[in-house]
C-alpha cells in the first residue's frame, strides 16, 4: 500500500531533481549531472582513497607511496567522488546552503564508495562543529550524512562521541602544514563517548578530504579514547591531497 501511495503521488507530484526543477524518475540529479561527476571507482588507494590510474592486477601495491611514506592516523578512506567543479557546486549547496535533501543522496553515495569499510565498522561518527558555527550554519553536515548512511547499514550512530573543543579558523586557502596546526588538538572524546567507543572500530565521516588534516585529528582523539581503529569515508576528495603546498 505504500509503494501505490507513493506512485500516485508521483504521478500527481513528480519528483524534482536536487540539482533542477527537472522532473525525474526518483529524486536524486538530473541526467547531465550524473554524468559530470567524476566518482572513484575501485582501484582506489586503501590509504586515501586516490584513484589509482590503472589496476597493477593481484600483486599491486594496495597504497599510493605518499601513504606508504606518510601513513594517516586513520587507517582507511574512501570518498564517493572527486572534489571539482561539477561536484564543488553540490556540495557547497548542500554545506552552505541549507539544502539538506542532499544528505541521504550522499548517504547512498558514500554506503556504496565505502563497503568494505562499512562491512567492519561498528559505529559512526560524524566530524563535529563547534556550536559558534552550527549556531550560524543551524546543522552539521556531516552529521546530515552519517545518520541516514548509520540507519542504512544498522549501525550504532554516535552523534556526541566527538566535540570541537575549540573554534578553529576556517582551513581554506591553508597550507597542509597549516592546516594539521590549526586543528590538531580541536577534538575531544566526551565522557559518554569514551564508554561507547572502546574497542570498536569507527567509522568517521565528513564532506570533503582535502589534506586529511581533519580526519587525523579526530582520528587521533577516537583511537586515544580507546577506538580500535579509525576509517574514513567522505562524499569527495581532492585530486592530489599530498601536493598542497607544505
Amino acid at each position: 500500500m505504500r509503494d501505490v501511495g507513493r506512485g500516485l503521488a508521483d504521478l500527481v507530484l513528480p519528483p524534482l531533481a536536487h540539482d533542477s526543477r527537472e522532473a525525474t524518475a526518483a529524486a536524486g540529479l538530473t541526467p547531465d549531472a550524473w554524468s559530470r561527476i567524476k566518482f572513484l571507482e575501485a582501484p582506489v588507494c586503501d590509504g586515501c582513497g586516490a584513484a589509482f590510474e590503472f589496476d597493477g592486477g593481484a600483486f599491486a601495491e594496495t597504497r599510493c607511496a605518499a601513504c606508504i611514506a606518510q601513513p594517516y592516523r586513520f587507517q582507511r578512506a574512501r570518498a564517493a567522488c572527486l572534489y571539482d567543479d561539477h561536484s564543488r557546486g553540490l556540495i557547497l549547496r548542500f554545506k552552505h546552503g541549507d539544502q539538506q535533501q542532499f544528505a541521504p543522496l550522499f548517504a547512498r553515495w558514500i554506503g556504496r564508495a565505502a563497503a568494505d569499510l562499512i562491512e567492519e565498522a561498528d559505529a559512526v561518527v560524524p566530524v563535529p562543529l563547534h556550536p559558534f558555527r552550527l549556531l550560524s550554519r543551524r546543522f552539521n553536515q556531516a552529521a546530515e550524512v552519517a545518520r541516514p548512511l548509520a540507519r542504512q547499514a544498522r549501525l550504532d550512530y554516535l552523534p556526541d562521541a566527538l566535540v570541537r573543543t575549540s573554534h578553529t579558523d576556517s582551513q581554506g586557502g591553508k597550507s597542509r602544514r597549516g592546516r594539521r596546526l590549526n586543528v590538531k588538538t580541536a577534538f575531544a572524546v566526551t565522557e559518554a563517548g569514551r564508554r561507547r567507543i572502546k574497542g570498536r572500530r569507527i567509522l568517521l565521516i565528513d564532506d570533503v578530504l582535502t589534506t586529511g588534516a581533519t580526519g587525523e585529528a579526530c582520528a587521533r582523539a577516537l583511537i586515544e579514547a580507546g577506538a580500535r581503529g579509525v576509517d574514513l569515508a567522505v562524499i569527495a576528495r581532492v585530486r592530489n591531497a599530498r601536493e598542497l603546498t607544505m
